[in-house]
């Protein structure tokens, strides 16, 4: 039994091994979409995981004791399967296949990012719901890798699924480990303007350093809007950006006032248009809205995520 796979192996119809996170990075890569190189530890690693370490039976014993209307309840299970999940030993045949192929990837950190198999779908997108970590190194990966699969319940996501009415629903996580892109810009677009719905219309959002800024509420980005048929920027609005994200040489992300740089207009009018073409071509390859996460470096865009727009879908 594998519990790896490369990410150019993998496409959209692997959302059940891979997470929507994987199967969708996959798709890009063999669409020749410029995508971070990575892996993908596979469902079957946190569902064999959970099955040797006994820990199948704590879950399902901490679901049955919520009472969504008592958030201390909800709270006490998710650490009570937080604790279950990290505080165990990976089985050595996943470990083993885990470092050979973060080796392979000759980079000394990567994104390692939570996919679940229920992922961005119609009726239940998880998008956000998941953790990440950035700049892990091999010291911090394990643990990282096992903070990724016990965030599946973490009390957002536990409120989530019994809301959704998923309790009984199996729902499993992948994990996606990428090289990780030290970008000097980054930030996320939306294939439809998120605000009008005006199909037209194409909205990014940009900041100086991670995209972790803009994810996180921390500062208000750039925006622009595009006009889809003629490539017309319609609209520029350059916020104060404060502060940026960025990663230490120790690996650790730092957050670092801007002063006067963080007036500036963090993309180029023609990098406005090459990244809103970049988003077209992948709406137009899943023939339905979407929004990306993007980052840029050393005058290179590269995809991190890509995703339907769940609320503009019929």
């Amino acid at each position: 039994m594998r519990y790896v796979r490369n990410l150019n192996s993998i496409n959209k119809n692997d959302v059940e091994i891979a997470g929507g996170k994987g199967a969708s990075l996959g798709e890009l890569i063999n669409s020749n979409i410029e995508v971070p190189g990575g892996f993908v530890i596979l469902s079957n690693a946190f569902e064999e995981f959970i099955k040797e370490t006994d820990t199948t039976i704590e879950i399902d014993s901490e679901l049955d004791s919520i009472n969504l209307k008592d958030i201390n309840s909800i709270n006490r299970a998710s650490e009570r399967i937080n604790f279950a999940i990290v505080s165990k030993d990976i089985p050595k045949k996943i470990k083993d296949e885990i470092i050979k192929s973060y080796n392979q990837l000759k980079s000394k950190y990567v994104a390692v990012r939570s996919s679940a198999t229920s992922e961005d779908g119609a009726n239940s997108a998880w998008a956000g719901q998941l953790d990440t970590y950035l700049n892990t190194s091999k010291e911090n990966l394990i643990m990282n890798i096992k903070r990724c699969w016990a965030s599946l319940f973490t009390p957002r996501a536990l409120i989530y699924r019994l809301e959704k009415k998923l309790k009984k629903e199996k729902i499993s996580v992948a994990v996606v480990i990428q090289k990780m892109i030290d970008s000097s810009e980054s930030g996320v677009a939306f294939s439809v303007h998120p605000i009008t719905k005006d199909k037209n219309q194409l909205v990014i959002e940009a900041c100086f350093g991670l995209g972790d800024a803009i994810v996180s509420g921390e500062i208000i980005p750039d925006s622009y809007v595009l006009n889809k048929s003629d490539w017309r920027i319609l609209d520029i609005n350059i916020n104060n950006k404060v502060k940026g994200l960025f990663k230490e040489k120790n690996g650790e992300n730092k957050w670092k006032q801007l002063k006067k740089k963080g007036g500036n207009q963090v993309l180029t009018k023609k990098e406005i248009v090459v990244l809103g073409k970049l988003v077209k071509m992948i709406e137009e390859h899943y023939k339905f809205p979407v929004d990306i996460e993007w980052a840029k470096r050393k005058d290179k865009f590269y995809i991190l995520q890509s995703r339907p727009i769940t609320t503009l879908l019929d």
